[in-house]
């Protein structure tokens, strides 16, 4: 009898693990299911939101109202760089949205930036003066925040106007390229400098290679041609309004009320002055592109949002 109850006892020790065995499978099984709809539902959003910010417009109205006649605003803001906000493509995309809204009677560029590169800016200012050409009804007006200087008072010389703030600094027309030499401070240290080129000039100011008279001038002449074509801008873009003031293009940058007086600027003034005394049109309507979605969405979500979603499933590293 004994011998029977043992094997009884076998069988549902048996059956009980082969039950808690399906049992965990099918728990396992579940969760499982569940965290594929969960992924399959936050795909899905991904996807709308992908959708959503690349089909939305960018243009704000800043009154509240639409379908009636305003003043278009673009800004250029921080450094002029092909990567950046103002970049030339989006600095220009901006302007021809706000040139060809049907309801645009001005556009006010309102710039705060130190400069940047030369080729962006020589870009934003050659299709300044297109979109001027191509509709000669509606005037493109400056208005200078903090600062209007280098590249920026690049762009700024295609408007028809400059407006700026007594304490704007204005002007820094010139060019500029900087390094730093370490030659010295090699030799002190005892650094040999191992410099492989294909080319006579390939390695020219180099900082850890001495400044060679010919790569100086070489130097120099690039930068007076880029100068030069600066100048030229200027002149072509502000006319007889410039004084004969001898330091105008030697770098120097200005007040807003000193740049009125040399001719850089025109008038004392912000955008809500512009858009009510100048044009006579309060409303305004900001036509200003800002980042990609798809950028815009990598960086919101980025990094960030991996690390949470890691938290949530339990898996890789967790700060808290």
């Amino acid at each position: 009898m004994s011998d029977k109850q043992d094997a009884r006892r076998g069988e549902n020790w048996e059956r009980d693990v082969l039950e808690s065995l399906a049992t965990d499978a099918l728990r396992e099984k579940r969760r499982a299911r569940r965290w594929g709809i969960f992924f399959k539902l936050l795909t899905f959003l991904y996807i709308g939101v992908l959708i959503y910010l690349a089909t939305s417009d960018q243009t704000i109205d800043l009154d509240g109202a639409t379908g009636k006649d305003h003043v278009a605003l673009v800004k250029l803001e921080g450094v002029i760089a092909p990567d950046g906000e103002a970049s030339s493509d989006r600095v220009i995309k901006g302007l021809r949205k706000a040139f060809k809204s049907g309801r645009t009677k001005a556009v006010v560029l309102r710039i705060n930036s130190p400069g940047g590169s030369p080729v962006q800016s020589s870009l934003i200012y050659d299709e300044i003066r297109r979109l001027r050409k191509k509709h000669e009804k509606i005037p493109l007006y400056v208005v200078v925040d903090d600062m209007c200087a280098s590249g920026g008072y690049f762009v700024a010389a295609a408007a028809d106007k400059i407006f700026v703030n007594p304490a704007s600094v204005v002007g820094s027309i010139g060019v500029l390229m900087d390094g730093f030499g370490f030659t010295d401070a090699m030799h002190k240290l005892g650094i040999e400098r191992r410099l492989l080129t294909a080319g006579e000039h390939k390695g020219m100011l180099d900082p850890f290679s001495p400044l060679k008279p010919f790569d100086k001038a070489h130097a120099d002449k690039v930068l007076e041609e880029i100068h030069q074509d600066f100048i030229d801008a200027v002149k072509q873009g502000r006319g007889e309004r410039l004084s004969d003031g001898p330091q105008l293009f030697s770098g120097l940058f200005w007040t807003g009320t000193q740049a009125i007086e040399l001719g850089l600027a025109d008038e004392v003034g912000d955008l809500g002055h512009v858009a009510r005394d100048v044009v006579g049109i309060e409303k305004v309507v900001d036509f200003t592109q800002k980042e990609d979605p798809f950028e815009r969405l990598a960086d919101r979500i980025g990094a960030a949002g991996a690390r949470a979603l890691a938290e949530l499933i339990g898996v890789g590293p967790q700060i808290r």
